[in-house]
């Protein structure tokens, strides 16, 4: 059997598996939109991933336990987030690993520019949950229709937006709505200035312009439906996240790892340069468009990367004229009233962390030693998680 049969056959099996099957004129039937089914579809890639961590967890996890909390270790009326920039290759790095990998969505590594956080308690030194922001993604109708982007203002302004790509919280802080608090920390002075010390001076890589970057606006998409936790994410009067609307379902979340890398084999024995082509600087979303040369070159049709799972969409604008000023009808953005991690950490914790520790207590119970067995076994559900894989 030769590479492109293999490859056919894996994928359209693949599929069967998956239950996405296709309808007249090779339509995606939209799949079960339920949190259950739509984690599912994730299972595969999530069993592949943790094949590949298997060694990590077993030396890294007894480690890095110390640094989660067990529920005794909380008081709800102390919590007092802090931001930790990290760097690859520290233990912190190592720590951002182990607990993203507690998500029951198989989380990217982002691509291009990236700002990773522990957010800390330090009320008692324990790990609340964190999140990362990369670069966004090129095209996307609903974001790029509230802006009221033209193509070329899209391709000059892009650079003043970041997608939260990973967000939530960890067990037990997750079961106080500490999901919530950490969202609306992507809202804060500290992500502003960090972002404007590492990239404010930079030159773009395509472009090759200094843009004087300065973050304005954060998009981020629920994995699984409708989100519990960016809705009604409101402080002190103001919106920290809101819905602009649904992809469309397009995206590879569904073809595994080792089926990609046979469609870049076949693609490198073909001599087509989107074998190799993932740099930062070859364009947005090169796994995708890589995918979709292969299909074409398969006689295979593209729109099997139309899986019908349709995500929401949502927004934070960190400038109070952040939508004016990515549409270039006002000079600078105004962030006036961006408030400070300490300032939103407080807020927070009145508003969702206290009340909910005084309902449930539940929290009390947990044990951090079923860290792992999260890895191993996920959640039915877990309010902190996010993340997208497109």
């Amino acid at each position: 059997m030769g590479l492109d049969e293999l490859i056919r056959r894996r994928l359209m099996n693949h599929l069967r598996v998956l239950g996405l099957v296709r309808g007249q004129n090779n339509q995606p039937v939209s799949p079960d939109q339920t949190k259950a089914a739509l984690r599912a579809l994730h299972v595969p890639l999530r069993r592949e991933k943790l094949r590949r961590e298997r060694a990590f967890v077993s030396e890294q996890g007894p480690r890095l336990l110390p640094f989660f909390a067990d529920g005794k270790d909380l008081n709800p009326e102390s919590i007092s987030p802090a931001l930790e920039l990290i760097r690859s290759d520290t233990w912190q790095s190592r720590l951002f690993r182990l607990a993203s990998l507690t998500w029951s969505v198989p989380v990217s590594q982002g691509y291009g520019r990236r700002l990773r956080y522990l957010v800390w308690d330090q009320s008692n030194d324990r790990l609340i949950g964190l999140f990362a922001l990369g670069d966004p993604v090129f095209n996307l109708r609903v974001r790029d229709s509230f802006i009221g982007w033209t193509a070329e203002e899209r391709s000059e302004r892009l650079v003043h937006m970041m997608d939260a790509y990973i967000l939530g919280a960890v067990p037990p802080y997750s079961q106080l709505l500490a999901g919530k608090l950490i969202a609306c920390l992507v809202r804060t002075r500290e992500v502003r200035d960090a972002f404007s010390g590492r990239y404010g001076a930079s030159k773009g890589i395509i472009s090759g312009k200094v843009k004087a970057p300065t973050l304005s606006f954060v998009t981020t998409s629920s994995a699984l439906g409708r989100s519990s936790v960016y809705n009604r994410l409101v402080l002190g009067g103001i919106r920290y996240f809101a819905s602009l609307g649904y992809t469309s379902g397009w995206g590879h979340f569904h073809i595994p790892q080792d089926l990609f890398e046979l469609c870049r084999q076949y693609l490198d024995l073909s001599g087509d340069p989107y074998a190799s082509n993932n740099r930062f600087g070859d364009g947005p979303n090169w796994r995708m468009r890589a995918l979709r040369k292969a299909l074409s070159k398969l006689d295979l049709d593209p729109s099997l990367l139309q899986h019908g799972v349709r995500r929401e969409v949502f927004s934070c604008e960190l400038a109070r004229n952040a939508r004016q000023f990515l549409a270039g009808t006002e000079p600078a953005p105004d962030y006036q009233g961006l408030l400070s991690v300490a300032e939103v950490g407080t807020l927070a914790r009145k508003r969702w962390m206290e009340p909910r520790a005084k309902r449930h207590h539940e929290y009390q119970l947990w044990d951090k030693e079923a860290i792992i067995d999260l890895i191993v076994e996920p959640p039915a559900a877990s309010e902190g998680e996010q993340h997208v894989a497109r």
